[in-house]
């Protein structure tokens, strides 16, 4: 079982390979079809990352005398398989067990806003569009059945006719797509794997572009949508919202500097140099990653059958 070629491999460079691909990408590609790509690819790395750190994890355990007597299984022959980089296993040990922690709190985080999912679940209000009496200046999809677009009477009030109709156009785009599943499935990949945070926040940016884009679509006028974001970004600004795990927000960005550069992006269209093949890299290399993975579990069930037939 050559435990390091596994570890270098799935742990290390094709989690940062797909982050090199994905910085590389993320502008030249389809918002939306940058969306899929990357949060797909994401958590695939971050699955197979995890997958290996639970093998090795496993092999450590095995290193263990009494864990190894309890099996029958021959330490001595455990410990002789990667007798120069025993490093590799215990290190494992404790990156997984990261790994698992910051998932869990993510997961969690999660958990906590889908109360919120079923409060406006369970609102009188049979409309798709929920208006609610608030001085906060936001609005938002709520996935669920039905989905809900939620928007403040504060944020109802600094918006016209055309400037709300865009508003519910690019929440709309948020319940239709699915970008909440998307957008999780990214943060738990980040959580699992510290290299892939930059793709989640790109994922998390790309998710809104995505659904100006589809606003577009719908209102046919880029400069209306661009004027809308500004309008409800520079009124929200002004007051502090309350917190969502949720939250795709209309107007308010997770990083500093991206509603002005959806604002720009929309002003100064690029379609001309958007290619959908490229998008099919990253999720190439990740799928490698899970290859390496797997093959560290066969070689890991071959070494404890050999264990076992040397005894303890």
């Amino acid at each position: 079982m050559n435990v390091f070629d596994h570890f270098v491999w799935s742990v290390l460079v094709i989690p940062a390979a797909v982050v090199v691909i994905a910085a590389l990408l993320a502008d030249r590609l389809p918002p939306a079809a940058g969306v899929v790509a990357l949060a797909w690819s994401a958590a695939v790395a971050a699955v197979a990352a995890f997958v290996s750190l639970g093998t090795f994890t496993v092999k450590a355990a095995g290193e263990v005398p009494w864990i190894a007597a309890r099996f029958g299984l021959s330490q001595r022959t455990i410990v002789q398989d990667t007798v120069h980089v025993r490093w590799v296993s215990w290190v494992s040990v404790v990156m997984l067990a990261y790994a698992a922690h910051a998932a869990v709190r993510v997961w969690r985080r999660h958990r906590r806003g889908r109360e919120f999912v079923r409060e406006v679940a369970e609102l009188p209000d049979l409309e798709q569009v929920v208006l609610i009496e608030s001085d906060e200046i936001d609005a938002l999809a709520v996935p669920g059945r039905p989905g809900r677009i939620v928007v403040t009477t504060g944020m109802r009030a600094v918006l016209d006719d055309d400037q709300f109709a865009v508003l519910v156009a690019h929440e709309r785009a948020h319940l239709e797509a699915d970008h909440f599943r998307l957008m999780l499935m990214a943060e738990l990949a980040g959580a699992a794997h510290p290299a892939l945070r930059w793709v989640a926040h790109r994922v998390s940016y790309l998710i809104e572009r995505a659904a100006d884009e589809r606003a577009v679509g719908t209102v046919g006028d880029r400069r209306a949508v661009a004027r809308a974001i500004g309008v409800a970004a520079l009124a929200a600004n002004r007051r502090p919202a309350a917190d969502s795990s949720l939250r795709l927000s209309f107007a308010r960005a997770v990083r500093p500097g991206e509603v002005p550069r959806r604002v720009a992006e929309l002003l100064t269209p690029r379609r001309s140099r958007y290619f959908t093949w490229p998008a099919i890299i990253p999720l190439l290399l990740a799928a490698g990653s899970m290859v390496w993975a797997m093959e560290a579990v066969r070689d890991l069930y071959q070494l404890l059958t050999l264990a076992g037939s040397s005894g303890p």
